[in-house]
């Protein structure tokens, strides 16, 4: 189901996924199967989403980020794919970010470009990761 008022430019959507209000999804993203991604969510074009990946409320996917299957991510989840923004950066160097299978992210988190967040991992709400998380590792506050 994709609402009527989101913006969906991609046709490589999975079956049963649903995308709701306001959301926009850019031509070349990919979404996997299942999944749900809720209202004002924006999806850039390099971005895959495995399936049964929830997506909530306010969560920008930017280039270069990779979500696995059964993924949790929380509302307004900030992701980072630059680590020295500036407007009209000509020497903007994209780093990718990899959340794996089964993480979860809490609502508020801030991801920073060029990390991996292992499977099973579990990000608490308004954490800060700086580095790589380890599969099942659990991480409040900063890393």
């Amino acid at each position: 189901m994709i609402h009527a008022s989101a913006d969906v430019q991609s046709e490589n959507i999975g079956k049963n996924t649903n995308i709701w209000q306001y959301c926009i999804v850019l031509p070349n993203a990919k979404i996997g199967s299942g999944c749900n991604i809720c209202s004002h969510c924006f999806i850039e074009n390099n971005v895959v989403i495995g399936d049964n990946v929830t997506v909530k409320c306010g969560v920008q996917l930017w280039d270069g980020l990779t979500v696995e299957d059964n993924v949790f991510i929380g509302p307004n989840v900030t992701f980072c794919n630059d680590r020295y923004p500036k407007s009209k950066n000509k020497n903007f160097k994209l780093e990718k970010i990899r959340i794996c299978k089964g993480a979860s992210i809490g609502a508020n988190a801030t991801i920073l470009p060029g990390v991996t967040i292992g499977e099973n991992a579990l990000i608490a709400a308004g954490a800060i990761i700086t580095k790589d998380v380890a599969e099942n590792e659990k991480i409040i506050g900063i890393k």
